[in-house]
Formats: C-alpha cells, structure tokens, sequence
C-alpha cells in the first residue's frame, strides 16, 4: 500500500501558515470533506472534488416510469387470478394470489424471495443516509426528511412486490412480467453506477459499493425467471398448478425418519484424539445439508439478510473512518506534532528545540498508520466472526427443529412448552427475520468498538514498544508492581497444592476432606490476598462476559442471560415463539398425514388411489405398485408407521384421544346391527 510505504518510509511535508498538505495519491483515492477550511486556495487543496452527478436516468425518473408500471403489473396479476377463479373453464384455473411467498409451505423459489429480501434492504440502508429518501420528491427540507423516511418505509416493499408476487402466480404470464420488470430493474440499477460511479456521500465509491447486494439480487432475478418461464413450457400447466406446494419434501422427509434404523455395534465408547475433537468441533460451526430435511425459508431469509446487514455496516464503518484517519496522516505537520511532544503524547529526544520535529513527525504518522491497521485488522476479524456465529446458529436451527418435530420439548426448551399458535408466537414470527437482521447489525457495531481498543491497546502497549526498544506503561506497571503480582501467583499456587496434597485424601472409589484444622488456618490467613484475587477474578468475569455476549449477540438461539429470567431477553423470546409456529404449522409429518387426507378427499385422480391405500401411507412410502401376495404384509407394515408419525407429532396429540375413541377411525366400519 503506497500510503503505508510512505507513512514508514518518512513523508515529508513542508508546514506552510499553520495549514496541512494533502497528497496527490491521497486525494484521487479518498474523498476530502467540504467542511473543512484550509488557509491555502481551494484549488491548490482540493485538486479532485467529487461533485454531484445526475446520471442521465435520474432516481427520481427511474421511480415515476416504473412505479406505475409495478402497479399495473400487480393489478393485472390480481385481474389475472380472479378471473381464473370466477371461471375455472378458462385457463384451467389457478388459487388466487394470497401473499408474495408462501412462508410456512416449502417451495422452490427460496433464492428468488431472499433476492427480492435482499434488494430492499438494501434499498432500506442507502436511504437512511440519502438526501432525498423518497425519490419521488426531491430537494425536500431538513425538517419533513424525516417524514419522508417513514413513508419511504412504506413505499420500497410495494414498489418492489410485484418482483416477488410474479413468482407466486405460477404462470407463464407471470414469469413473463417477471423477466421483463427484474431486466428493466437491473439493467437501470447498472446503468446509473456506470453513468456516475463516484458520488460526494461519505466515500468517492460508497454509493457505488453500498449498490452491490442490488445489482447482484437483481442479476439473480433476471436469470430466475427467464429459468421458469422455460421450465413452464417443459411441464404440463395443468401439473404444476394443481401440484402441491412442498409435496416432494415433505415425502423425502418421511421417508428419511421411517427409513432409520439403529445401528448394531459395540456399545464401548473409543476415545477420540484431540485432533478427532478439534474437527468434530470445527464442523459444528460449519453448516452441511442433510438428506431428508430442509431449513425453513423463514430462516434462510433471516439469515440472508443479516449477511447483508453485515456487509453494509461493515462498509459504512470502513468508509466513515478510514479515510479520516488517511487525511489527518498526510496533514500532519511539525507545529502539531511540537504541541503533542508538550503534552507527552509523542516520546521526543530533544523537547527543548521546536524546530527539529523530522523523527518525531515520522513517529506520529506511523502511529496513526498503526490505527489505521488496528481498525481494518479488527473490523475483519469482526465480519468473521458474525458470519461463524449465523453458520453456527444454522446448525443449531437445524437440531431445535428435528427435536421439536419428534416431540422433544425439554432439549430445546428449559421447561414445558405447549407448541399451539398465541397472538404473541405469530407477532414473534412476523418479526423473526427483521430481529435477526438488526441483531447482526448491532452485534457487529459492539464487536467492533469491543475489538478496536482491545487492538489499539496490544499494538501500543505491547508491539509498538517491543519494535522500537522502549518502555511503555504496561512494562513499567509490571516493573514496579513485581512483588505484588509475585505474591498473588504464590498464594494461588500455595493454595492449589496445598488442596491436593494436605486436604485431599484419595481413595480408590472416594475422595474425602482431611486436615481440617490445617483447612480453617489457611483459609483465615489467606483471605485477605484472596480478596485481590477475587478483584482480579471480576475483572476476568466482566471481560470474559463482554467478550462472549458481544460475539454471541447475532446468535437467536441462545439467551444472553440465566435461566428464569431469559423470557427478558427479547431475541431469545421471539426466537422461541418462532419455533412454537414453525413446529405446529410446518410440521413435515403433519403436512404429509394432510396430504394423504386430501388425497382421499378426490373423487377422481390419475392414479385411482383406493381410500385404504391413502389411509395406510402405501403412496408416500411405496412408489411401485404392491404385489398381491405381500398386500397384507404392506398393510401391517404402513398401520406401524402410520402410528410411529402421529406419535411423534405435536400437534395431533390433543386431537389423538378423540380421534381413535371414533369407533370408524382407522377405516373402520360399523358391523350392522344383528336382528
């Protein structure tokens, strides 16, 4: 990095009236604020303003011309749907356009509806910082901006529906709009940072890079639909609008928990190696997907957008500060550097002559070179360890769910959970995604604060002066505090040895208390040295708190606070409540018992199912045609399963008593009376 071989290497700026010189490198990399007022003539200062640029589609064009065109869209799709409802002989029919995604269902769009998730969040963090946050209305004043925000809250999730809505539809027509509006949408978006790539706001290129997740949704979308508009011609349109959603995985799931068997072998647990159990570790953060089981797309959303959030935080922190601390390192002049040698914060050889400051001005550019260091090292180290943390709550998603779904409350939950729908569960599922994403977004903020100085204090207290051969603070503390530290480590081993040897007595099967009266006499003599041990122990406990909290933040699944009191923690909370809907309205056993249900419920069908057939779960577990001869056998065999699944369902356990005391459950047919 030039900058950097220059901060090193001894740059050397003549001070001229008290004003501070800026690099040539410097102002064609970063953007240097208008506010400031330099003594020097604006040209000779600023070489390389950034000035406003209007691309040749403006914003505010770009929303008059396609927010009508959205609409029209929408409002066709509903006529659409309606019409095929009203008359079912025209076109075959389709359901009606109920909602943008079918969140409680499995469907196959999932990357569609987090790219449409994902364009207005992003759309949502530009306008936040933005001028004019609702681009219909330009140059609005400081006091109705905020007004205008709350209504552009309202206005970017209609603007950007009828992306989502095509998918729903599940028709060519549909799919065709689709590609049309997701090409129109993205070939502007491009267009526009092509036109104008570098803008005033913040960072010459953060408006260019804030618009990134955009551009790459929407060129996802432009491939999506085109891909489904094909598929349309390559399947029956009577097959995949009477298809049901999620039909495939619900059957792959239930052939996954009826196909398992338990595995004979030895009982005899190996010991593992340590390095066994530093991969078995490693790859429970590492999320893998699994035969038989989905993630549900409530969760894929939250996790795709706190992914999001993490990249636009993390690209507002880089751009808000960096390019500050690269300006005050190229301004830095002599006559600054003599009044931070008066107050001792730049060690000096020679503090008596102000007019040689050459090695010291050196010394306080490479400090804030190493600030500038610390502040990226801790700001990727923090983007890291967000992103371990949303991989290692997938994995934990993924075992509260399969515990749920087998009816295991108390592994997930401390204590008993009634899994039923309440008015505070399907508030907490409204929300779960928009909580997960201000989560990240806040936990990066804290890690990054957290990081920050705990770097800046190692380089300082520690690197810096180990490089150039002084003593720091942190040396002279240990220096002239050594018989202090050396007594609280002697009395800490004193103590441990003792325990073990003196007041310790082992045996084979047991171990018990001995030397009492030794016991008390040391516990009395060392109680005021364990009182500083303790001061130390909380010093421990309040950074081993901060540090842990502060990197599980993110983490949903987990309460930052003790049991009994973690319904105050309101991400676990919603978390909770989540399940309780996930679990009692998507459960894959369910979902597969109702379709059985609704295949029973056809008068007619292809494929002639019998009401014995569907009753027993034949179709879901045998895709063959049953022989004769082992049709007993197969019934037998499918009454088991069919038990095991309503077993280890939840929600059919209040409605199983009464079920079964029905005398026709089951297929079961009353016997006439005998005269």
């Amino acid at each position: 990095m030039a900058m950097a071989a220059n901060s090193s290497g001894g740059m050397h700026n003549a001070p001229l009236d008290n004003s501070f010189f800026v690099d040539d490198d410097l102002a064609s990399d970063w953007y240097i604020y208008e506010t400031m007022e330099p003594a020097a003539p604006q040209d000779d200062m600023f070489p390389s303003v950034i000035l406003d640029c209007d691309p040749t589609i403006s914003p505010r064009l770009y929303h008059i011309c396609m927010a009508p065109t959205s609409l029209a869209v929408l409002v066709g799709l509903s006529l659409l749907v309606k019409r095929r409802r009203l008359y079912q002989s025209c076109w075959n029919g389709v359901p009606g356009l109920l909602s943008p995604a079918n969140f409680l269902e499995e469907e196959g769009n999932r990357g569609l509806v987090a790219a449409v998730f994902g364009i207005l969040f992003s759309s949502l963090c530009v306008l936040v910082l933005d001028k004019d946050p609702l681009p219909l209305i330009t140059h609005s004043s400081q006091s109705s901006r905020e007004y205008w925000k709350i209504l552009a809250l309202l206005y970017y999730p209609a603007f950007y529906y009828p992306l989502i809505a095509c998918a729903t539809v599940r028709h060519r027509v549909s799919y065709l709009l689709g590609c049309l509006l997701s090409w129109c949408h993205c070939v502007i978006h491009i267009w526009q940072k092509v036109d104008c790539p570098q803008s005033p706001k913040i960072y010459r290129y953060y408006s260019t890079l804030s618009y990134i997740p955009i551009i790459l949704c929407l060129v996802l979308l432009s491939l999506w639909y085109p891909a489904l508009f094909i598929r349309s011609f390559t399947r029956q349109e009577e097959t995949l609008d009477k298809e049901v959603t999620g039909r495939g995985y619900y059957k792959k799931y239930l052939k996954a928990v009826l196909s398992k068997r338990s595995q004979k072998g030895s009982s005899t647990k190996i010991e593992e190696s340590l390095l066994s159990r530093v991969q078995t570790y490693l790859r429970s953060y590492v999320y893998t997907p699994e035969e038989g089981f989905r993630i549900p797309l409530k969760l894929v959303l939250s996790i795709t957008m706190a992914v999001v959030a993490v990249y636009q935080v993390a690209l507002l922190l880089l751009v808000a500060v960096i390019p500050t601390i690269q300006i005050v390192r190229a301004g830095m002049t002599k006559d600054v550097v003599v009044l931070l040698v008066q107050f001792g914060l730049v060690p000096s050889e020679n503090p008596s002559v102000p007019g040689d400051m050459e090695k010291e001005l050196n010394t306080v550019k490479f400090y804030l070179w190493s600030l500038e260091v610390c502040y990226i090292c801790s700001l990727v180290l923090c983007c890291l360890l967000t992103c371990a943390m949303l991989l290692r709550t997938l994995v934990m998603h993924r075992n509260n769910l399969k515990a749920l779904y087998q009816g295991a409350v108390l592994d997930v939950f401390y204590k008993a959970h009634i899994l039923r729908p309440s008015r505070q569960a399907i508030v907490c599922w409204m929300s779960f995604a928009s909580f997960q994403t201000a989560f990240a977004c806040l936990g990066l903020l804290i890690q990054q604060v957290i990081f920050f100085i705990c770097s800046v204090a190692f380089a300082f207290l520690l690197v810096i002066p180990l490089q150039t051969g002084t003593n720091s603070y942190l040396f002279k503390i240990i220096q002239n505090m050594w018989p202090f530290w050396l007594t609280l480590v002697v009395a800490v081993i004193v103590q441990h040895l003792a325990a073990h040897y003196q007041f310790l007595e082992q045996h084979p099967l047991r171990k018990e208390l001995t030397n009492r009266r030794a016991l008390y006499i040391v516990t009395y003599l060392l109680f005021p040295i364990n009182v500083l041990v303790g001061v130390l122990a909380g010093v421990w406990r309040m950074v081993i708190s901060g540090l842990y909290n502060a990197i599980h933040f993110c983490q949903l699944d987990i309460s930052l606070l003790n049991r009994g009191v973690e319904t105050f923690d309101p991400g676990y909370h919603a978390y909770c409540h989540y399940l309780k809907i996930e679990v009692s309205q998507s459960h894959p056993v369910m979902k597969a018992f109702c379709l059985l249900l609704l295949q029973l419920a056809k008068p007619e069908g292809p494929t002639g199912l019998q009401p014995s057939h569907v009753e027993e779960g034949i179709q879901l577990m045998q895709s063959k045609k049953t022989p004769p001869s082992r049709t007993r056998f197969k019934q037998s065999r499918a009454r088991w399963w069919l038990a095991y699944t309503l077993l280890n369902n939840p929600s059919l356990t209040a409605c199983r008593k009464t079920a079964l005391s029905d005398p026709t459950a089951n297929g079961t047919q009353l016997s006439p009376p005998k005269p």
